[in-house]
């Protein structure tokens, strides 16, 4: 039998070698392919949507709901209560500061807690969100970044519990909310992926945001708004610490009149003691049989300011601005007036200063944790809607000594707050219109300012019409009028009547006169309340046409704004700028209540716009503001040609009836 050389059959050993190498790799590497005993192909994992997240990661996943009392046949009538949670997840390379995540509940949701979150719009739980929320967290208020806390997830994720009561929608659907995006600036969210009960969304920096100029610290720039509060905490102990509030008003609109300030403390603090303005009610007993009293077992509580968890604030009179106990503060104790920049620097901030005491776990110098939830209103303004306290650079304050150096406060926190316009039939004042040319006056509208007992009237009817006259009166003493003026004209009378507007602040607009270079109008202000009115002032928004004609107005002193479009200024004159209570008639028994009232006629030219329609509508406003709150217009507005003839047809009627008369003479004489 032939045998190989030796050279040869080391040569054929090492191939065989070789070959049963490479068939074992082969193998091994097919073995991790395929499941050996199903013969199945592995698909290699795939990276989760959250890994490949570069920016910050949203979920919302649903938990449980179980169905409320009252059970109920109509299922989109029955409650359930629900659970779920939401997380906040930074994969940046950079902190998120002061994150706020919009969640578009859908169904009739009413929001009962939100564990480390809290309601941006400061409401109160059980908060109604059928239409979407937004959540800011507490007292997580940043997330870091992971590069800068090993990964950390107590630091670089928040996760919100939240709790509620969901309507209509018939197990097994899953109650979902449409979408859930970030709302802080600069951050773009695409829609959301939907997987059964959970959804999640990655959302990135937009790279076309105009970013503000760079802050070298590392808070947040201070926001604008129109009424601005600044928390600063000034001294800093173990258990306590001294902050002053500061209010500014930066709107030229803005205002407020005995202004109340609330907030709500989430970590069982109580102030002792307070400069420049107190609360309300003054009441220890919820630190004597709350918490505060089993860590301060040996404290005086009697001497205390508050111990509500939501303090209502106000400011001091005038006539305690230099008690050294209480006041003896700069801008404080103004009766909680606050009016514009523009009208007096002086009455436009605010300050005041309290002692607060804090309880575990929160005993060392620096766990300062701001109130939430600020809200803050006035007799008859604006109202303004208030976010979370963001925290900014510490503020810098002159130095008390004198001397040229400056002190900075140990923390410092800001709350933004914007004017909203008033919902239909909430407003606090009312618009009525009349004009030369048409002899009914259109009424403030029904329920202008709401309806508490509609039982005896219609909220939603049209108001009556009525002769101009009636305006001077009450509404309780215009029904006579109305249904006469609507028998005279040959109107319907609704049954039951229109209700009242119920303001106790309207304003009525009349078109005094129209000719070929120009027009008039004048403006009346009706006092209803009990109440005077100090320092008022009126805005009016006006068409272009109407605004660029504006001359003067007479009574008030007048100014254009130049901050807000087409906007028309108007104050009392020196000594003027009180607007009275209503008072009694002559004859309380017979004569109806008399309103307090201030008017003044204003002039309009037409050299730059001699189109300007006036009988078509064109000298009415579009918007009034009466102390800053937008006041309700009317439904309609007068037009010539309507219940009297307009006043070309008028002189028409004259010139045919004056030839008449001659022509009768003629007769005659022949």
């Amino acid at each position: 039998m032939w045998a190989p050389s030796p050279p040869r059959a080391r040569l054929s050993a090492a191939l065989l070698a070789l070959f049963a190498a490479s068939f074992v790799v082969s193998t091994g590497v097919r073995a991790q392919d395929y499941d050996i005993g199903t013969g199945v192909k592995e698909e290699k994992p795939k990276a989760s949507p959250q890994d490949s997240c570069i920016g910050v990661f949203l979920t919302y996943t649903f938990i449980e709901r179980e169905k409320e009392y009252p059970h109920v046949k109509n299922a989109s009538a029955q409650a359930y209560a629900f659970r779920s949670q939401v997380t906040v997840l930074n994969t940046m390379s950079e902190d998120l500061k002061a994150w706020k995540i919009f969640i578009g509940f859908q169904h009739d949701e009413i929001l009962v807690s939100a564990g480390g979150a809290v309601v941006t719009e400061g409401t109160d739980f059980p908060a109604h969100v059928g239409n979407g929320t937004s959540l800011s967290g507490f007292p997580q208020t940043d997330l870091m970044n992971a590069i800068d806390t090993a990964g950390d997830m107590t630091q670089i994720q928040v996760q919100i519990d939240l709790t509620g009561t969901q309507f209509g929608v018939k197990p097994p659907g899953v109650p979902m909310p449409r979408t859930i995006k970030l709302q802080n600036e600069g951050f773009k969210c695409p829609a959301p992926t939907k997987k059964g009960s959970q959804m999640y969304v990655c959302c990135v920096k937009d790279p076309k945001f105009k970013h503000k100029k760079a802050n070298s610290t590392r808070f947040l720039p201070r926001q604008k708004g129109d009424l601005t509060i600044a928390y600063d905490v000034l001294q800093s102990y173990g258990s306590s610490y001294l902050a002053q509030v500061t209010i500014d008003n930066w709107s030229p609109l803005g205002r407020l009149d005995n202004w109340n300030l609330t907030w709500e403390w989430k970590r069982g603090e109580f102030i002792y003691k307070m400069r420049g303005a107190y609360t309300l009610k003054k009441d220890s007993s919820s630190c004597i049989y709350g918490e505060a009293a089993n860590y301060y077992k040996d404290f005086d509580f009697s001497p205390v300011m508050s111990c509500e968890k939501k303090p209502i604030i106000v400011d001091l009179p005038p006539d305690r601005a230099k008690d050294n106990d209480i006041a003896n503060l700069p801008f404080c104790c103004k009766n909680g007036t606050l009016l514009p920049h523009m009208m007096d620097p002086s009455m436009s901030r605010a300050i005041f200063q309290l002692q607060v005491y804090k309880l575990p776990p929160d005993l060392n110098r620096t766990a300062l944790y701001p109130p939430q939830n600020w809200k803050i209103n006035g007799y008859l303004n604006p109202q303004y809607v208030c976010g979370p306290p963001i925290r900014v650079s510490p503020m810098e304050f002159p130095d008390p000594s004198g001397l040229m150096s400056e002190t900075t406060a140990v923390a410092s926190w800001q709350v933004a707050c914007n004017i909203t316009r008033p919902k239909k039939k909430a407003s606090r004042c009312c618009v009525s219109f009349s004009a030369y040319y048409n002899d009914s006056a259109v009424p403030c509208s029904t329920c202008a300012c709401g309806c508490p007992d509609p039982a005896a009237c219609d909220p939603d009817a049209r108001a009556l019409l009525l002769p101009s006259e009636a305006l001077l009166v009450p509404f309780a003493n215009r029904t006579a009028k109305a249904k006469a003026w609507a028998k005279i004209k040959h109107r319907d009378v609704p049954s039951p009547l229109p209700c009242p507007d119920n303001c106790g602040m309207s304003i009525n607009w009349h078109v005094l006169s129209n000719y070929r270079s120009g027009w008039s109008a004048r403006i009346t202000l009706f006092n209803w309340a009990d109440y005077t009115f100090k320092n008022w002032f009126a805005a009016v928004r006006m068409d272009d046409d109407a605004y660029l004609g504006y001359e003067n107005i007479y009574s008030f002193n007048g100014t254009k704004l130049k901050d807000i479009n087409n906007t028309l200024f108007f104050q009392g004159l020196e000594g003027l700028n009180y607007l009275v209570p209503e008072t009694d008639g002559k004859d309380p028994a017979v004569d109806p209540r008399v309103p307090g009232k201030q008017q003044s006629v204003l002039s309009f030219s037409k050299k730059h716009t001699p189109k300007i329609d006036i009988l078509g509508g064109a000298g009415f406003p579009t918007r009034l503001y009466f102390d800053g709150e937008e006041c309700a217009l009317p439904d309609e507005i007068p037009r010539g040609g309507g219940d009297r003839p307009t006043v070309a047809a008028a002189g028409l009627l004259r010139v045919v009836f004056a030839v008449v008369l001659v022509f009768a003479s003629i007769m005659n004489y022949l």
